[in-house]
């Protein structure tokens, strides 16, 4: 059985972080490796940077597509925003995820999806093609969906954040607050812990930023890489990044040689173990297994659920990777609050099953049925 280390606990010391940090590659540098560039606003309608904890900006939008609209930040509520395009195949790859989670969080969290930076991809949808790709999606985005109003969401939300990439989600606790951003894949633990009132949003703060800028320098290096592959990815032609991925190899290495700290950061460990599921699946499980014993272990159990489950479409997966993701979904359940949905935690047993099963651990498989088989039982009974 594989041992799964536990997180780090987080140092909230701004200058101790400062201090181990070789800013060598300037935050300006790192911009320029995006492949999404913010547009320039007007002069008349200036920017106003915004931080974590701040109130959240109005969402203005230009049509709601799908679903029912938000007009305001209700107190006592909590929202999930997520900024998504349809040529961006990240953002679709996460579109399923988002909608399990919008319906694990029913009656207590409301998911919303807007459309960003249409325009920009080969495949940008027009407002029709929009709404028709967005009713083709179908429970696969089981939230509301809305279009960019491009004189305001972008500035408000994406600019004011200094975030240049997508997919990118907000989380607005109830006192409609700023409480988490980042990648969309990404979204689950703090998700949980703002519902459940245990979040810390200024000891997250205090991690992110550091003295001289408002962006915290390994976050934003770690999400540079999405840029950086992205370009690879739209010439293999396919979201698998096969044919391309040696290259991606080469270009992670090459940023982990320049900055080691960010070797196991979320969009690092995420590129990193689906590039090395396509090359070499051994090295791919001994590299998330040390993921999962760094600072970022708490983003690498579900990282590794869901590349998993991602790669299932275009690999032959060996059996030491689907004990793996069998151990992943063991710890995800452990960390779920007490009150967790029973029949939410039947479906991760059943998936923990049916791994442990082509794993090749008949025992283990069976014990995970039983417990699922319970579990379907207790749902059945409410």
């Amino acid at each position: 059985m594989m041992a799964l280390g536990a997180g780090a606990q987080n140092d909230t010391s701004v200058k101790a972080k400062t201090a181990q940090i070789d800013t060598s590659l300037k935050f300006t540098e790192i911009q320029k490796d995006s492949t999404a560039r913010v547009n320039s606003v007007k002069k008349e309608e200036p920017l106003v940077t915004r931080y974590m904890g701040d109130a959240a900006p109005q969402l203005r939008v230009k049509d709601w597509i799908k679903g029912k609209p938000i007009t305001n930040f209700e107190k006592g509520e909590v929202y999930v925003i997520d900024f998504w395009a349809t040529w961006c195949g990240w953002c679709i790859k996460g579109m399923p995820h988002l909608s399990e989670l919008a319906r694990k969080y029913k009656g207590k969290v409301t998911f919303a999806a807007v459309s960003v930076w249409e325009d920009r991809g080969t495949r940008g949808a027009t407002p029709e093609k929009l709404k028709a790709f967005v009713d083709g999606m179908g429970d696969k985005m089981d939230f509301s969906v809305a279009s960019e109003d491009t004189a305001f969401t972008q500035r408000d939300w994406l600019n004011a954040f200094h975030l240049d990439y997508i997919p990118v989600s907000f989380i607005i606790d109830g006192q409609g607050r700023v409480a988490w951003t980042g990648n969309s894949a990404h979204v689950d633990t703090a998700l949980q812990k703002i519902v459940n009132n245990t979040w810390d949003i200024e000891q997250e703060s205090a991690r992110r930023k550091y003295s001289d800028s408002s962006q915290n320098y390994l976050d934003t290096l770690d999400n540079s890489v999405i840029a950086k592959t992205k370009r690879l990815q739209l010439r293999s032609g396919n979201e698998n990044l096969q044919g391309f991925t040696d290259s991606i190899l080469v270009v992670i290495n090459d940023m982990v040689k320049k900055e080691p700290k960010i070797k196991y950061t979320p969009e690092m460990a995420s590129h990193t173990f689906a590039a090395l599921l396509i090359t070499d699946p051994h090295k791919a499980c001994e590299y998330a297994t040390e993921a999962m014993a760094s600072p970022y272990a708490q983003y690498a159990y579900g990282m590794v659920i869901e590349e998993i489950n991602f790669s299932l479409r275009y690999l032959t997966t060996p059996k030491e990777v689907y004990l793996l993701g069998a151990e992943c979904y063991q710890v995800k359940i452990d960390q779920s609050e007490p009150d967790e949905d029973a029949a939410y935690l039947a479906k991760q047993y059943q998936s923990m099953a049916d791994w442990y099963r082509l794993g090749g651990d008949k025992l283990k498989a069976i014990a995970a049925d039983k417990k699922a088989l319970k579990l379907w039982e207790k749902d059945a009974d409410k």
